[in-house]
């Protein structure tokens, strides 16, 4: 069983496998939109003062920079909000980065309704959906600060474009510390039989409790962590799911081209199977604490629970 190691942010986590790059890939440098202290960059920024630009709020430009940062050689990581990273800037992701194939990592903290207070505006919930259908872009969405330290430290490895995606709250941390990350390896959390449970980003750790409390209940749920939703780990997927029968997918993200729309996708072109998703149901967020907002969209354990137990 996992046990939370004590609540952390996962843009935390990015900030810290920012700054040892830092000190091990004198090829990173990092760029920011004038949010250095939320995406935890200012401790890369004290260090590396040269490697360090900020742009301003002139996020399109930020991309533009990026992209020509690379031609040198050098490995560019953006860092701005999730909706200022995507949104705002597809053109110039699209075109600068993605089509040209740059080795841009474009980081972006502050997704989905987590954001809390900030509200609806800021509160991406479509970012998955549209990097993901870029072609060439490997999108990632770590589960916590752990996780997210060590997938900053292997995108940099990893050549070609890369959105990761990671959010503001403090959640459970209960990976493993100084974990291997490896991109596009789903993770198998808890063996089962009864369901498979699929989960991405804050939604493994409710995903995991579900698990447990369903346990009880003497229903037994596979819990696999899909942290790379492209390239998306179809064999884990159907391994799984061939065993169970059934699957559930959680995230905070638009039931709309999320991780459930990619599993969707898989299972129906490969395996046909019952499914439920746990996801905002076509609906922008709104103003509200992180906890509150994940109740009220339906995002925590006790939703998860439910969409198994629709199974039985």
């Amino acid at each position: 069983m996992f046990t939370d190691q004590g609540a952390k942010d996962t843009r935390s986590g990015f900030g810290a496998g920012l700054l040892e790059l830092g000190k091990t890939n004198p090829k990173v440098v990092a760029l920011c939109a004038d949010l250095t202290g939320s995406l935890k960059m200012d401790a890369f920024e004290k260090e590396f003062p040269d490697r360090f630009y900020q742009v301003g709020i002139a996020e399109a430009n930020m991309m533009g920079i990026a992209a020509g940062l690379t031609i040198g050689g050098n490995i560019p990581f953006t860092g701005t909000f999730a909706n200022f990273s995507t949104g705002r800037v597809y053109d110039q992701i699209r075109q600068s980065i993605a089509y040209s194939g740059k080795n841009v990592k474009i980081c972006a903290s502050h997704a989905g309704v987590t954001l809390g207070e900030d509200g609806a505006t800021h509160q991406i919930l479509e970012d998955i959906g549209l990097m993901k259908m870029l072609p060439g872009m490997t999108v990632i969405n770590p589960c916590d600060y752990n996780q997210t330290k060590a997938a900053t430290l292997a995108i940099a490895e990893h050549e070609g474009p890369v959105y990761l995606r990671f959010g503001r709250p403090k959640v459970a941390n209960f990976t493993p510390e100084n974990q291997k990350f490896e991109i596009g390896k789903a993770l198998l959390l808890k063996e089962g039989t009864d369901v498979s449970l699929f989960a991405t980003g804050h939604l493994v750790w409710e995903s995991l409790q579900a698990a447990y409390a369903l346990e009880r209940e003497g229903i037994s749920v596979e819990v696999i962590n899909i942290h790379t939703i492209k390239p998306l780990d179809e064999e884990a997927i159907l391994k799984s799911v061939a065993k169970t029968g059934r699957a559930v997918t959680a995230e905070e993200h638009q039931i709309n081209g999320g991780l459930g729309e990619s599993i969707a996708s898989t299972l129906s072109r490969n395996l046909p199977t019952p499914m439920q998703m746990i996801a905002v149901n076509d609906s922008f967020g709104e103003s509200g604490t992180p906890d509150q907002l994940m109740k009220k969209y339906g995002l925590k354990d006790e939703n998860i629970v439910a969409a198994v137990k629709r199974f039985f």
